[in-house]
């Protein structure tokens, strides 16, 4: 296969590994994907871009390409924001010290909520859910697979229900990271920021967008048709990039979040190349353009 992006195919462009809170390594991400006719790829993990050049060695004798990128919880006055950061440098070292000290606030966090869910009489190990991550930012998915394991609930999809959703008696709230800092963190790392699954939080687009964000993520597995009917409405309008993805943690988390399951028309996959291509690079990423990276 040629250098540079592939004129037409399907994408997905939000997917995790076990680099955060994913169930298969980033080589694996990307096996799964090619398989599927997934052509343009982005690894968007938890506050780690340590995957990336494992998904990109990977993809370079498949036909599929990846775009190095990035996922950070924030806040907004109307609730919380996920922000992605597509083309992100995955080298760059104030972004690399950023997320590592984003990592220890994740850590810290999963130790409150082990201890909520002993209050409650799920006891569950520490040290068990580190080996399950695997060394990777430690989330929620890592505590289901832990309930699963221990048998206190039947799937990761009951966990998240019964007892680590928002509201849920054992969910602790991430550490505030605000949105408008999360956009520049991405910005500065020469990346483009856009929201995540954004459905409850439209309210907060305006101010997003003056604090430098780029797109929405207007195509999501768990959304109807109605809702990205109004999403791509909403990009419109403010002169969004409408991007999508699956969400993908793993074949066993979430049933709405298969991957490659969102179909994102290629045109709005264009726009987000153009985009890159167009705009300033802040500094050059170290990783040389090949058969699994997108030739910027």
């Amino acid at each position: 296969m040629s250098e540079g992006a592939p004129s037409c195919g399907h994408a997905d462009l939000h997917v995790h590994s076990s680099a955060s809170d994913g169930q298969l390594s980033p080589a694996e991400v990307v096996s799964l994907a090619a398989s599927k006719g997934v052509a343009v790829l982005s690894l968007t993990d938890h506050d780690s871009t340590e995957g990336v050049e494992e998904a990109i060695a990977a993809a370079r004798s498949l036909p599929l390409f990846v775009i190095p990128g990035v996922e950070l919880n924030a806040q907004t006055p109307h609730g919380e924001a996920h922000i992605l950061g597509y083309f992100v440098d995955p080298q760059d070292r104030l972004l690399l010290r950023r997320l590592n000290e984003r990592r220890n606030v994740r850590g810290r966090r999963a130790e409150l909520m082990l201890r909520r869910l002993a209050g409650i009489g799920y006891k569950l190990s520490l040290s068990r859910l580190q080996e399950i991550a695997e060394g990777g930012s430690i989330g929620r998915p890592h505590v289901a697979r832990a309930l699963v394991e221990a048998g206190y609930v039947q799937d990761v999809e009951e966990a998240f229900r019964r007892l680590i959703r928002k509201g849920a008696p054992g969910y602790v709230p991430t550490p505030v990271l605000s949105a408008a800092e999360a956009i520049a963190w991405v910005i500065e790392a020469g990346g483009i920021p856009t929201l995540a699954h954004p459905i409850q939080i439209t309210q907060a687009v305006n101010g997003l967008v003056k604090s430098g964000l780029q797109g929405l993520e207007v195509y999501y597995g768990a959304y109807s048709g109605e809702d990205m009917a109004f999403l791509a409405g909403l990009a419109d309008s403010f002169g969004l990039l409408r991007t999508g993805g699956s969400d993908f943690h793993g074949p066993s988390i979430l049933s709405s979040a298969e991957l490659g399951n969102v179909s994102l028309p290629w045109q709005d996959v264009e726009r987000l190349l153009r985009l890159r291509r167009q705009g300033p690079r802040r500094r050059a990423t170290g990783l040389q353009p090949g058969r699994g990276q997108i030739a910027v």
